[in-house]
């Protein structure tokens, strides 16, 4: 009579009316919103997630420039102090040398000096010891003494 494939379709029916009688539809529904609304709220959370992660990375990129800058900025510093302190440094130096060189100077003016007076006094003391040999050989008396003594007195006060 009937074929196999006839009762397949009549238990098959059957089971459904079943299923709707005992309300299993509506129990795979809910389950089926329920699974929905769980990978919607996953879904909404990724999506909250990627944004935190963009703004964090944004704040990281900005975090980094501005450690770049301020970097930037201390080698510009650095440099700057190393120039100002090797200028300081040159300025000092020359300086120093140009005292020193002051000082070599004067003491060599006062050597020169002090070697001038050294000859004028060797000379002076030379002219007067010739003077006096000549005097007292050539003049005798209380002249010759008068004269001598006036003599060394003029040519002392030249000299010196």
């Amino acid at each position: 009579m009937f074929q196999a494939e006839f009762w397949v379709a009549v238990a098959f029916v059957i089971l459904m009316g079943v299923f709707g009688y005992f309300g299993v539809h509506r129990t795979i529904l809910q389950a089926l919103d329920r699974r929905r609304d769980r990978i919607q709220k996953e879904l909404d959370d990724a999506r909250r997630l990627k944004e935190e992660a963009v703004k964090l990375v944004a704040e990281y990129r900005a975090r980094r420039a501005s450690a770049e800058r301020e970097a930037q900025d201390i080698v510009a510093s650095a440099k700057a102090d190393a120039e100002r302190i090797a200028a300081e440094a040159k300025a000092k130096m020359e300086d120093f040398v140009a005292r020193r060189t002051k000082t070599a100077e004067n003491k060599i003016a006062q050597a020169e000096s002090q070697a001038i007076a050294d000859v004028r006094a060797a000379a002076a003391e030379a002219a007067v010891s010739a003077a006096s040999s000549i005097m007292t050989q050539s003049v005798k008396g209380q002249v010759a003494g008068d004269l001598i003594a006036k003599g060394i007195q003029d040519v002392r006060s030249k000299l010196n």
